[in-house]
């Protein structure tokens, strides 16, 4: 069964990565497109073959075979499209963070929800394979009970006109909302725990936007372990590593490049030998690492199936707004634990 969809602000995202995922969709089926710019809206029905290009979102959710919506319009907008879609029955897959803040965020989930149309958002790396293979060996114990763990993930984007992620107004945050909540989000879902305390340091230190360009949170989980995420607006794109590690008292987990819109990167896992005991001389022998083979593919074609099967009926929402809502959360508690120069007690 294919899942026939509507895209809801085509030009971003949607054209550079989610269209083209869902072309690839077994389940997927492109209907209409919509942007405030009408000469995208149109070049996007040329390319992916949808059968209709609209400039407001009215006469797309009109169109009655139309089952599902995909939102990736501005954060400011995602408040008043989501309502209309839910009104017009649709279920909606929306882009992070759901809202501007994680309250207005709620309201669209609870009016979803009272409307009786699935809600689901697009934290699409939770689709790549090396990370699906981390929750594994994570939640089976194979590296022990998690001590630690680091996030980071980075780009550079220099001041631009009209640019809407730049103005806190329209986006809710800059480089920690925009690109640190996949790391929070990575990190919660790989553990399977959830953030109890977090103290953050957000600021400019190259770019004069209103949001950040830089930060950084340090968060406790619920068993105890020291999580870290940064995020940076300010580092060119050759030299970002964007890794991610996890520690735990029977191993390790280290990646780099996995943290990304395309399915790659590295990964190496180190186990101990369980029998050892205290070493004074703190010799570090070399552990051959174990051998982790995945196939890749799109996450965002993998993303668009997972969400029509739940629409289907066929499966559960795969990231819902609850899950969304507790990273977002955490982002917010390092802006009010920088603004404040306390820590954050979620």
């Amino acid at each position: 069964m294919k899942i026939k969809w509507g895209v809801i602000g085509c030009g971003g995202i949607a054209d550079r990565r989610t269209l083209p995922g869902m072309m690839l969709a077994e389940n997927a089926e492109l209907i209409a497109v919509m942007d405030a710019n009408k000469a995208a809206a149109d070049n996007c029905k040329e390319k992916y073959h949808a059968k209709y290009a609209f400039d407001n979102i009215e006469e797309l959710l009109a169109i009655d075979e139309i089952q599902a919506v995909y939102i990736a319009s501005p954060v400011f907008c995602h408040k008043e499209q989501a309502f209309a879609a839910a009104d017009a029955k649709k279920d909606i897959l929306i882009e992070k963070p759901v809202g501007l803040t994680s309250e207005e965020a709620e309201e669209i989930a609870a009016y979803c929800e009272l409307k009786g149309v699935k809600l689901g958002v697009g934290f699409m790396m939770r689709f790549h394979s090396y990370h699906q293979v981390m929750k594994e060996l994570v939640q089976s114990g194979k590296i022990g009970e998690i001590v630690s763990a680091r996030a980071q993930l980075t780009c550079w984007y220099p001041e631009m006109e009209n640019c809407w992620r730049q103005d806190i107004k329209l986006s809710g945050g800059g480089a920690m909302m925009d690109m640190g909540v996949h790391c929070v989000d990575l990190i919660r879902y790989i553990t399977g725990m959830e953030v109890k305390e977090a103290a953050g340091i957000v600021g400019n230190q190259i770019f004069n936007y209103s949001v950040e360009d830089a930060g950084a949170v340090i968060m406790r989980l619920e068993n105890g372990a020291i999580a870290y995420v940064d995020a940076n607006f300010n580092i060119p794109d050759d030299a970002a590593k964007c890794k991610i590690e996890f520690y735990g008292t029977k191993g390790s987990i280290f990646a780099q490049g996995t943290i990304s819109q395309v399915e790659g990167g590295e990964i190496e896992v180190l186990c101990a030998d369980e029998t050892l005991g205290y070493d004074a001389s703190q010799n570090r022998n070399d552990v051959a690492p174990m051998n982790i083979e995945v196939e890749f593919g799109n996450m965002y074609t993998k993303e668009i199936e997972a969400f029509g099967k739940a629409v289907a009926g066929m499966g559960d929402i795969p990231i819902t707004a609850k899950e969304a809502i507790a990273s977002q959360k955490v982002i917010e508690a390092a802006y009010i634990s920088s603004n404040s120069k306390q820590y954050a007690t979620l």
